[in-house]
């Protein structure tokens, strides 16, 4: 089913003989119990390959991580190995000279190849790949109750205009057509992030946030905001939705208890349906990717998330490149891939079985997407990326026309990045 060729097998040999402990620094952010004693066998085994190497193993938490790397890199105490999500905030290490370029070890006896393509997005700069994918996908989907849909012989829309006529058609059963928990900002804005997305394409967002020639207030942030508003005045969300709670399942109680049809959400859905309400786990839940919209440029498999929640990399101070780099090889060897499988991820590896029809459902997706728009809220800088969540909360809160909204974002950009 797998097929893997070490990079450097030939020279792990070489490299042992030398003699002496040499020693390598692995920062990573997986901290539960399950995720960390995997990734620390999957460390032991490169170890056990590499009796010369010691690998020292420090997982931390998601935000402590994000501060201290900040400080180490500032101060040349970097990690030899560290994890990322891509995109902006990454590539300004990269452009600070602090990635190590692994293109040249990734083309290795193809070994690139062994990844989905839209895995590659959020870690490639000029033309360059910078980490390696890892950890498993996680896109955001519109989850639906099966039972619903049957009982109203409503079909899964591949349009936005179909989509919208089972909206509305809902909406006259007395169903809520989506639910919605936006107290937290984040739910509300796949909305947005997906609208922009088949709008515009990847590109729209990234040529804003990257400052090169693209504007947040350019036409697919307005239509964008115009099109979310439109279902906000439709009745399409549950009432007092930005104040309801995600992380409390308010917003999955709704779709449980049959109040609700549809919700917006990402791939970590699968576990916690499954925990929450098996039942419905297997007797109701289903999902569709996210509709094209008529004239939009996005490509129809475009989606808006990661074809790996997590990357590793190499920085320019990591005495050890190329072994460094095979020891990121071992967290997603074909026995790492078993292990990532078993513990409810899925892998960014090509030719992948599942024996759970859902988790095959989206790895099928995930493979065949041409781009997968990183979550905005990881790819702008953390004090943008508020304000972001913030202007789209009043959009669906309609304090603020769509117009209005694309032009704030587009100042507060301005703000930040000056210019």
């Amino acid at each position: 089913m797998l097929s893997l060729v070490l990079v450097f097998s030939p020279s792990e040999k070489a490299f042992s003989s030398a003699g002496g402990t040499k020693k390598i620094v692995f920062w990573h952010i997986t901290t539960d119990e399950n995720g960390k004693k995997m990734i620390q066998g999957q460390v032991d085994r490169f170890v056990k390959a590499h009796p010369d190497f010691k690998v020292e193993v420090v997982p931390l938490q998601n935000d402590s991580f994000k501060t201290k790397l900040k400080i180490a890199m500032g101060s040349n105490q970097a990690p030899d190995v560290f994890v990322t999500w891509g995109g902006g905030p990454f590539f300004e290490y990269v452009r600070a000279g602090k990635v190590k370029d692994i293109t040249a070890y990734m083309n290795e006896n193809n070994y690139k190849n062994r990844f989905v393509e839209a895995a590659f997005g959020p870690i490639t700069y000029n033309n360059k790949i910078w980490a390696v994918p890892v950890e498993g996908a996680g896109v955001a989907l519109v989850w639906y109750n099966k039972e619903i849909f049957k009982k109203y012989n409503l079909k899964v829309p591949t349009t936005y205009d179909e989509f919208l006529n089972i909206v509305k058609t809902l909406k006259s059963k007395g169903i809520t057509p989506i639910t919605l928990a936006n107290k937290t900002k984040w739910p509300g804005c796949f909305w947005y992030w997906n609208f922009v997305n088949k709008l515009g394409g990847p590109s729209a967002f990234e040529r804003a946030a990257e400052r090169m020639g693209g504007s947040f207030a350019d036409q697919p942030f307005i239509k964008a905001g115009e099109m979310l508003q439109e279902l906000v005045k439709i009745g399409a969300f549950p009432k007092g939705f930005n104040g309801l709670d995600w992380d409390t399942g308010q917003s999955r109680m709704l779709l449980y208890s049959g109040k609700a049809a549809m919700e917006l959400m990402g791939t970590w859905q699968i576990p916690i349906v499954k925990a929450e309400n098996k039942k419905f786990y297997e007797n109701n839940l289903d999902f569709f990717p996210f509709p094209s919209i008529k004239g939009g440029k996005g490509d129809p498999t475009s989606l808006v998330g990661m074809a790996s929640s997590n990357y590793y990399a190499v920085t320019t101070t990591c005495k050890y490149p190329k072994e460094a780099f095979n020891m990121i090889q071992y967290l997603i060897d074909d026995q790492a891939v078993k292990e990532r499988i078993a513990y409810g991820q899925i892998p960014p590896v090509k030719g992948l079985k599942f024996s759970d029809p859902m988790l095959q459902k989206v790895y099928n997706i995930v493979a065949k997407a041409k781009s997968i728009q990183l979550w905005w809220d990881q790819y702008l800088p953390p004090q943008l990326a508020e304000t972001h969540k913030d202007i789209v909360q009043s959009l669906f809160g309609l304090k603020l026309t769509p117009k209005a909204a694309a032009e704030k974002m587009e100042k507060a950009a301005k703000d930040y990045f000056k210019k």
